[in-house]
C-alpha cells in the first residue's frame, strides 16, 4: 500500500554547504508572520535567536536581537542575526526572524559564510 504525503505547506528551501570542512545544513522557511532560518553543523538546533525591526514615528528604525535560548556568551551569533534582519529590512520585508545556529565553529568567517549563503538563497 502506498501513501502519499502532501508537500510541506510553507515555502522553504533545504540546502547544504561546506564551511571550513564542516557540512552545514540550512533550512529557510517563510511563514506568514516570520522567517525561520536553521543552520546546523551538529544536527540539532543549537542557539535560537529572535530578531525584529522596530520602527518609531520620528526615529530611524532600530533592530532588536535577543537570544531565546542557548549560548549567551557568543556576541558573533547576535551579529549574525542582526546582519540578516537588516538585510531583510533593506529588501522590503517587515517580518521578524527566528534564527537557529547549531555550529561547531563560531568564527566570524563561518558566520559570514552563513549570512551570505542565506541572503543568496533568501525567500523574502
Amino acid at each position: 500500500m502506498s501513501s502519499s504525503f502532501p508537500s510541506f505547506p510553507v515555502p522553504h528551501k533545504k540546502l547544504s554547504l561546506d564551511i571550513k570542512g564542516n557540512k552545514t545544513d540550512v533550512v529557510i522557511c517563510g511563514y506568514d508572520d516570520h522567517f525561520l532560518v536553521i543552520a546546523t553543523q551538529i544536527g540539532t538546533m543549537g542557539t535560537i535567536l529572535r530578531a525584529r525591526k522596530e520602527e518609531g514615528v520620528l526615529t530611524e528604525p532600530t533592530f532588536d536581537v535577543s537570544i531565546i535560548f542557548g549560548k549567551r556568551d557568543e556576541p558573533l551569533l547576535l551579529g549574525c542575526a542582526r546582519q540578516l534582519i537588516e538585510h531583510m529590512s533593506i529588501s522590503g520585508s517587515s517580518r521578524p526572524l527566528v534564527l537557529s545556529l547549531g555550529l561547531k565553529d563560531h568564527s566570524a568567517e563561518t558566520l559570514k559564510s552563513i549570512v551570505s549563503f542565506v541572503i543568496e538563497n533568501r525567500l523574502w
